[in-house]
């Protein structure tokens, strides 16, 4: 099979079982019991063994948290729960307007979804972490006295600080970040491996930009999923307005500037919000939320082969995408097994957390 994923459902089994070195390795025994304080609470991504990360832009760093949450499934249920906003403003003593729910995450060994959460605005905001049951059951995820671990991140931009961290995955013993530096070639992708040692300076990365007819490089990847081409591992990175990007794993070294290859342009004033890779069929798509287009769903037969687009674009060009009908409003979504995805979907002033099937 040429093309083969990396989406967190084909993770399922290196969750459970997997770790840098070898299989047998207890990841939770780097980790130390301590008090993590988040400063905020945004994009979130699962490892093996339960092991959740959490990007704090403010505090420019990743924590890796034990959350013990390492129990097979007792059901099958899939989450559902309307008004999810208002509920966690319930378990949070407050208003649903008063919570900002930045990411999921669902653990694909439990099929526990996690979110991140802001409780209130500006520099008083709490941040939190709330996890929601196969049964639709929530819970304040403590942070006190948990495993723990960080991994600061050198040099993030001052100006757009909620930038510094714009997404984050794990794979292969590995935590990709993506965000912003202070340095004038500011678009950064950062490869930190877990456990954490030290983080490096990070890479930065030029694409060319179709909608806008120019080559950036001060622009943050949004959101990323990996994806395997041939034998060689890749990010498959969404932009603001709206190019797709193939970057290769091997190039993400310290210091090093590179191009990555537009394969797609989905169309501009167009901000992706969230991306996993599946696949269905025997074919591998990209199924990306996003807030002007509805839920794209993106065939990659052809990914390895396409030319980079390198001039400009009025409208689209590249993998062609469909766009998924009664699914607008999707705002955030990961996978919840090699069939569903979990969605957050906000329609007419509700917020509901719900599964869907692949389409």
């Amino acid at each position: 099979m040429k093309h083969c994923l990396w989406s967190l459902a084909a993770l399922a089994a290196v969750a459970v079982t997997a770790g840098p070195a070898c299989a047998a390795d207890d990841l939770t025994a780097s980790l130390k019991k301590e008090t993590v304080e988040l400063k905020s609470a945004g994009p979130l991504a699962f490892g093996p063994q339960g092991i959740l990360f959490i990007g704090d832009p403010q505090a420019a760093a990743i924590y890796a948290v034990d959350t013990g949450d390492r129990a097979k499934p007792d059901s099958t249920n899939k989450p559902k729960v309307e008004g999810i906003d208002t509920k966690v403003a319930a378990l949070l003593g407050t208003e649903a307007k008063q919570v900002r729910i930045a990411d999921l995450a669902v653990n694909p060994i439990s099929g526990t979804t996690y979110l991140s959460v802001a409780r209130g605005a500006g520099p008083e905001a709490q941040a939190v972490i709330v996890s929601v049951s196969r049964a639709g059951k929530l819970n304040e995820v403590s942070l006190k006295d948990v495993k723990s671990a960080k991994a600061a991140i050198p040099n993030a931009n001052d100006r757009r600080r909620q930038e510094a961290i714009t997404h984050l995955a794990y794979v292969k013993g590995r935590v990709y970040v993506a965000g912003l530096s202070n340095e004038e070639f500011s678009s950064k992708l950062r490869s930190i491996p877990f456990p954490f040692d030290k983080t490096d300076k990070g890479t930065s990365v030029e694409i060319y930009h179709g909608a806008h007819g120019r080559f950036e490089t001060n622009s943050p990847v949004r959101v990323f999923a990996p994806y395997k081409i041939g034998d060689e591992d890749y990010l498959l990175a969404a932009y603001q307005c709206t190019p797709l990007v193939k970057i290769p794993v091997s190039q993400l070294k310290p210091g090093e500037k590179i191009t990555g290859t537009t394969v797609a342009e989905l169309g501009n004033r167009n901000r992706p919000l969230s991306m996993i890779v599946y696949k269905k069929g025997n074919k591998d798509y990209v199924l990306m939320a996003n807030n002007a287009r509805g839920l794209m769903k993106i065939p990659l037969e052809g990914v390895a082969d396409v030319k980079g687009i390198t001039s400009r674009i009025n409208g689209t060009a590249g993998l062609k995408y469909e766009t998924i009908k009664g699914m607008s409003g999707v705002q955030k979504l990961d996978a919840f097994d090699s069939e569903h995805a979990v969605v957050l979907l906000g329609t007419k002033g509700k917020l509901t957390l719900e599964t869907i099937a692949l389409p």
